[in-house]
């Protein structure tokens, strides 16, 4: 009697494990309307975007088990991708793919009710993945730009949720930042391969270390050039310019660690295992709630 059971949680672990809730971290971003609208937040907007950012987490799993189903004998051959659920067996295919149609029919139906344009958003959010994981991520330059639209879409879900304008130059200074994300992925992925790029991206094949460098020269230099025109017009109050060093010195940790410390392969793991980034976040979050709380 004991083997069904355990065999029925091990799919379960199987199922969750699809989702990827590790990544979930990236959705963050949508609370960045909230943070920016002091003024907001109330229990309502709170709840919001909380359940927000759990839709939007299901859609992307609902990707991640489509990613997984289609390569899921590909990834036998992996040393490390050959330990997830499909790949290993731990979850029947047929049954995954059931359960991603069946979450992502619940996760739109629900955004939807909540609110139409949210519900568009999700619907936009999830074509946008599905193309990157079968075509544009293939595609040279592209496929970092599909990155940065993922989260600008993020962004503009959240001010969405709560009813609030966005302004041009925060969905800029988003966009600036997720190309500053991307590019140093790829650098990442590029310097950890050392010339075997083609066996495991085929788009790694047209990038150089030189050119991401020259890349992430142009977007880190307008990042904070577009963040700092962001607290000077952004209609809030003018102290938001305090908060300019915090976005300096975070980008300008994570470039050490690329250069330095060959990381950057994966963004979330490095906001909360590298303590200088993770209290230069908490700083900002902190510094941004308490400007509004005193000048506004």
């Amino acid at each position: 009697m004991s083997t069904p059971a355990a065999g029925t949680g091990n799919t379960i672990s199987g199922l969750l494990k699809l989702l990827r809730p590790k990544q979930w971290t990236k959705n963050l971003l949508l609370f960045a309307a909230l943070l920016f609208s002091f003024e907001e937040i109330r229990t309502e907007t709170i709840l919001s975007t909380l359940l927000g950012f759990i839709l939007f987490s299901l859609v992307a799993g609902c990707v991640y088990i489509l990613n997984d189903y289609v390569d899921r004998d590909r990834d036998r051959q992996h040393p490390v991708k050959m330990f997830r659920p499909l790949a290993s067996g731990q979850v029947n295919p047929a049954h995954a793919l059931l359960f991603g149609i069946l979450l992502l029919i619940f996760s739109l139906g629900t955004a939807f009710v909540m609110n139409p344009l949210f519900g568009v958003l999700c619907i936009v959010y999830f074509l946008l993945n599905v193309s990157y994981s079968f075509v544009l991520k293939h595609l040279v330059i592209l496929d970092m730009m599909t990155i940065a639209a993922g989260f600008v879409l993020r962004a503009i879900a959240g001010g969405v949720l709560i009813h609030v304008p966005f302004t041009p130059w925060f969905l800029i200074c988003t966009m600036l930042l997720s190309l500053f994300l991307a590019i140093g992925k790829r650098r990442n992925e590029l310097t950890l391969l050392e010339g075997n790029t083609g066996s495991h991206r085929k788009v790694l094949d047209n990038y150089s270390i030189t050119l991401l460098d020259q890349f992430n020269t142009i977007v880190t230099t307008a990042t904070i050039i577009s963040y700092s025109l962001f607290t000077f017009t952004s209609d809030r109050t003018i102290h938001l310019m305090w908060t300019i060093p915090l976005v300096i010195y975070g980008m300008f940790r994570y470039l050490y660690l690329i250069h330095m410390k060959n990381q950057g392969g994966s963004p979330d793991r490095v906001l909360f295992e590298d303590k200088p980034i993770l209290i230069t976040v908490v700083l900002y979050v902190i510094s941004v709630v308490s400007i509004f709380a005193i000048f506004e």
